[in-house]
């Protein structure tokens, strides 16, 4: 009988042969709203282009529809998306990620995790995710980064304060076991953080211009109106984010001639 970890081995060996060891991994936990998507596009369209990363090298994984993983150390790097899924529910295809993404870091594979992708690795890390007590985010907000953050290789070297899209109701309420802090809002005061050297997680989106951030705003209306947000202010107050979305490419730069840790092991 085949044990846990055996039967995760058992089925992603099979696949190993179709990735290459330069390839980037968008792994994608959920589609955008279907307006947005129809106008606009999806999360890994808009990744692929933050990335600036030759099409031939990105791959896309469903996760959220039962498509399979490869082995983590396989790859250049890792990019995970938003959803509008919750962590907190514990699906068994977003269980079965964050196991995936626990073992990535563990392998040194440089992994990035965006809004929903952000809380899946800090869950799998060891982090407590929840509805942030704080209430929903979203709309162009300031993002500071702390001082750990000022020689960080992703988010460092730029201002202490930038402007980033968001769009979120839970939150990291506690970061995984060695993690350091990297950035903070005024509603999220785990915004960005680091798990060793090689592994980030970001609440913002990156890959969200104005016109999507607005898009989602008038698109959730009744929800914002609900909870006692101006839904007009917030649209209003959406504006260009170069920062945060230069984060991609900066990830990018990273896996430049990057060797994948199952090659480096074999040498």
């Amino acid at each position: 009988m085949l044990g846990e970890g055996d039967l995760r081995l058992a089925v992603v060996v099979p696949l190993l042969q179709s990735y290459r060891v330069s390839d980037v991994l968008i792994v994608k936990t959920g589609n955008t709203l279907e307006p947005i998507a129809a106008r606009r596009g999806d999360f890994e369209s808009w990744i692929r282009a933050g990335l600036e990363v030759d099409s031939a090298r990105l791959r896309v994984v469903r996760v959220f529809a039962g498509e399979t993983l490869p082995q983590p150390g396989s790859l250049a790097g890792v990019v995970v998306t938003g959803s509008s899924a919750m962590v907190s529910e514990r699906e068994a295809w977003s269980e079965t990620t964050a196991a995936w993404l626990a073992d990535a870091a563990a392998a040194a594979t440089p992994l990035l995790g965006i809004c929903y992708g952000h809380q899946l690795l800090a869950h799998g890390l060891g982090g407590r995710v929840v509805m942030n007590p704080r209430g929903r985010e979203i709309g162009s907000v300031d993002v500071a980064l702390t001082p750990e953050a000022a020689d960080d290789d992703l988010l460092g070297g730029g201002p202490a304060v930038f402007r980033a899209q968001t769009s979120h109701v839970e939150s990291v309420l506690e970061l995984p076991p060695g993690a350091t802090l990297l950035a903070t809002t005024g509603l999220d005061p785990n915004h960005a953080f680091r798990v060793g050297s090689s592994a980030w997680g970001v609440q913002f989106h990156p890959e969200f211009d104005a016109d999507i951030t607005r898009a989602y705003l008038r698109a959730r209306r009744t929800d914002i109106t609900s909870e006692g947000l101006d839904v007009d202010r917030l649209i209003a107050g959406v504006g260009p984010a170069p920062h945060a979305t230069a984060v991609l490419r900066r990830f990018a730069r990273l896996l430049r001639g990057r060797v994948p840790a199952s090659l480096a092991r074999r040498s």
